[in-house]
């Protein structure tokens, strides 16, 4: 299988939930050897990942302060580099993040896989999310930013949606991408038990490197980049960890130890292993 950002050969490294990872001999960008339908995107983000645990959210719907105050977060971020505009927020599921954007004077638009989380967005928040994926949109116009957030590792076809998104981002436009880092201490430190090691839900694990090579292809260079303020649910790290834990000897008594956790109780995410970049339009 051939690597989706350099096109060199790539090897099986080892296995994560019944499903080969490989890495590029080349750039190093790592990827699921995974040959995806064109059901995919429907099949995975179905009503199950926004609710059934494990590799997705217990309940992403009562995670609504948390990721409104992250798009807070990113708006007052980009006002060092960029005045608000127009946002195209891809994977907006129920339109949290992208609220939070608006909060800081952005007009949105968001594109959604699942159609009830696209229909809480516009019913209960008001906003414009049409549902669909990102590699089938129909842009009929073009924005100042398109923000990825917590998006780019899923895309079933890489290349495709990022044209999209390149087409549907004005000249001197930007993208806002978050992602994880494989190249970070937490994640060489659990080494195959990173939980980012997810497939078919995850598909792609980048360093900055190889995400800014994957981006100089379609014409976008780096302006800014760090680590994001994150908070995630005492319930959501709860069934994040014990869904790790069932593969790992003696996992499953490990993880009766996090019940403890209040459910919504709002944790800081303190690993090193994510990453937020801008990048411009050439």
């Amino acid at each position: 299988m051939l690597c989706p950002i350099c096109q060199h050969t790539s090897e099986v490294i080892f296995t994560a939930h019944g499903y080969g990872i490989r890495d590029c001999g080349s750039c190093g960008h790592r990827f699921a050897d995974l040959a995806t339908s064109p059901q995919h995107t429907q099949e995975v983000y179905g009503d199950q990942y926004f609710q059934g645990g494990g590799a997705g959210y217990p309940d992403y719907l009562g995670e609504a302060r948390i990721l409104r105050d992250h798009g807070r977060w990113y708006g007052k971020r980009l006002k060092r580099h960029l005045q608000p505009g127009t946002i195209l927020d891809v994977g907006a599921a129920a339109g949290f993040v992208l609220q939070g954007f608006v909060d800081c004077g952005w007009q949105g638009d968001g594109i959604e896989p699942n159609p009830k989380m696209a229909d809480y967005a516009r019913n209960e928040l008001g906003l414009k999310v049409q549902s669909g994926a990102l590699e089938s949109l129909q842009a009929d116009k073009a924005y100042d930013l398109v923000s990825l957030i917590q998006v780019i590792a899923h895309f079933a076809d890489l290349r495709q949606a990022l044209q999209v998104a390149a087409n549907a981002t004005k000249p001197s436009g930007y993208w806002l991408i978050e992602t994880w880092n494989k190249d970070s201490f937490a994640a060489r430190m659990f080494g195959q038990n990173w939980h980012e090691y997810s497939p078919p839900s995850v598909l792609h694990w980048f360093s900055p490197t190889t995400l800014k090579i994957l981006a100089t292809q379609f014409g976008f260079q780096e302006i800014a980049r760090g680590r994001p303020s994150k908070w995630i649910n005492g319930g959501h790290a709860k069934s994040l960890v014990q869904y790790k834990l069932q593969s790992v000897p003696f996992g499953q008594q490990a993880g009766k130890l996090l019940n403890v956790l209040p459910e919504y109780l709002p944790l800081p995410y303190l690993a090193d292993d994510l990453f937020w970049i801008l990048l411009q339009k050439k």
